[in-house]
């Protein structure tokens, strides 16, 4: 169980294990973590970011089913929404969150496995990961994603099928259907400001992922991953493409200050 966020008003516990890209920042002021990043051009990459798993082997990640995790947070930027305009205020740039995820990445990007999370996730444009159908492919939301499952193999050929037909038609909803039993993605997007601050609850169990904003459901997602998955909260200014039409691209964006908070981290065991 962690209930024990902090060390001091100044210091965080020991079990973070604390990051800091490029011209990413953490600081900690009155039980308030904020993860920070200054204005950067495109082309240089920054992250703020603390984990519980560290250097741990992918078998020893920490959480598994079942648990309760409980976070508040807040930060700098309003989300992009499908609703937002030239006159709204400039959006939090890159992608933010904090959940459970398998770490499928290197340092560098290199992708070292198939991606597994039960998370709430935030992406801006050109961040357009379409992996759902009817939802956007960037926001903040409420998200799992299984691709370490048998499905996963048996979807991969229709998929590259599906997407070569829509190249071809144009008709990419096939694609759209097949890239998402190929990711296993269940999500949903979320209407809360991401400026105030919110209670954002996760109950994950080996039958359901369930997620609820300030007591309010938002999302059950049944059929989760069960494998050990480790804890992330993170700010960093990249974007990720990934689209029934074929597009895999990843990259960074230029932002302006920014940041992203955290008062409370709340995990605990059934």
């Amino acid at each position: 169980m962690i209930d024990d966020f902090i060390q001091t008003t100044q210091t965080l516990h020991s079990r973070w294990t604390q990051t800091c890209l490029g011209a990413g920042v953490l600081t900690l002021e009155d039980s308030v973590l904020r993860m920070a990043i200054p204005a950067v051009a495109q082309g240089t990459y920054a992250d703020a970011q603390i984990d519980d798993y560290g250097t741990l082997a992918r078998s020893d990640f920490p959480w598994h089913p079942p648990l309760r995790m409980e976070v508040r947070a807040r930060s700098s930027h309003p989300a992009a929404t499908p609703a937002s305009t030239s006159r709204d205020p400039h959006p939090l740039r890159g992608t933010a969150g904090f959940g459970f995820w398998n770490y499928p990445f290197s340092v560098r990007g290199d992708i070292l496995m198939l991606p597994e999370a039960v998370w709430f996730f935030y992406a801006s444009p050109p961040s357009n990961m379409a992996l759902v159908p009817g939802i956007p492919g960037w926001g903040w939301k409420a998200q799992v994603i299984h691709s370490m499952r048998p499905g996963s193999l048996f979807a991969t050929l229709p998929t590259a099928l599906a997407t070569g037909w829509g190249l071809t038609t144009g008709n990419t909803r096939p694609a759209g259907r097949w890239l998402q039993r190929l990711s296993g993605a269940q999500e949903q997007l979320l209407t809360v400001p991401m400026t105030t601050w919110h209670t954002y609850v996760i109950e994950w169990t080996p039958e359901a992922a369930l997620f609820w904003v300030d007591g309010e459901p938002v999302l059950r997602a049944p059929n989760p991953p069960t494998r050990p998955l480790g804890f992330v909260a993170w700010l960093d200014n990249q974007y990720a493409i990934a689209t029934p039409r074929g597009i895999l691209r990843f990259g960074t964006v230029a932002c302006e200050d920014e940041w992203f908070e955290i008062d409370s981290i709340h995990i605990e065991r059934f």
